[in-house]
């Protein structure tokens, strides 16, 4: 069979009191949702530049699905776009790989939609951890990951709460559980709370990736300072 690698990016409409609603206060949910909207074209630029040259097919998964129609962000055209299908994080995850591996592709990669230092270098490591391991996952700072890989359907594979800070390990054993081959990348960080926004600041990688984002936050005079709360206004 033909190796067909596909990249999922996994969004969320950039609606107010929707999205980045830890970063609330002391952001508003106004500049919540703009801050999230440039961070997503970010991420997605990047992705449209550096997962093409490594084989990988793209695919913007949106929630609500009613987003696939009205994103209300520029999505590059080497993307194509589904609806996230699920009740819960972990079965919308479950359903994009069922989906993805029903139309032939493997492996599958899905990654969140505000990492900001994960760029190609990660993804070409990805792969080739999928050589050998049935799962890889690229760890957050915070407990989590923000990036799956899988060579096909696990079913069971992510049967667990998935916004906690133990979803790596829970994801781990769950894996163990199930016979399957895991393989960790090296540790990114996505973007939550005002403690993400100093190490954004702090990572030249990101900062790079994410130029959109980093005049945003620029202007509106939004980056914290750098210890104690924020107060940006």
């Amino acid at each position: 069979m033909t190796r067909r690698p596909l990249l999922v990016v996994f969004a969320k409409r950039p609606e107010p009191g929707k999205v980045k609603t830890r970063l609330c206060p002391p952001f508003t949910p106004e500049q919540a949702a703009d801050f999230y909207r440039c961070l997503l074209q970010d991420v997605l630029e990047a992705m449209a530049s550096v997962a093409p040259p490594l084989g990988l097919e793209l695919r913007l998964a949106l929630h609500p699905p009613e987003a696939v129609d009205e994103p209300d962000v520029p999505i590059p055209a080497s993307f194509g776009r589904v609806a996230q299908r699920g009740v819960d994080l972990s079965s919308r995850i479950a359903h994009s790989i069922d989906q993805a591996s029903a139309e032939g592709y493997s492996p599958i990669l899905i990654r969140g939609s505000d990492s900001p230092a994960l760029d190609g270098g990660t993804l070409a490591a990805a792969l080739r951890a999928l050589e050998e391991a049935d799962l890889v996952l690229c760890p957050d700072l915070d407990g989590g990951y923000n990036l799956v890989g899988v060579r096909g359907p696990a079913p069971g594979l992510f049967d667990h709460e998935m916004s906690t800070g133990h979803v790596l390990r829970d994801t781990l054993a769950r894996a163990g559980g199930l016979g399957l081959r895991s393989s960790l990348l090296r540790a990114g960080f996505d973007i939550d709370t005002v403690d993400d926004l100093r190490t954004f600041r702090h990572s030249p990688q990101a900062m790079r990736i994410c130029s959109r984002t980093v005049r945003y936050l620029d202007r509106e005079k939004l980056w914290p300072p750098e210890h104690g709360p924020a107060n940006p206004r």
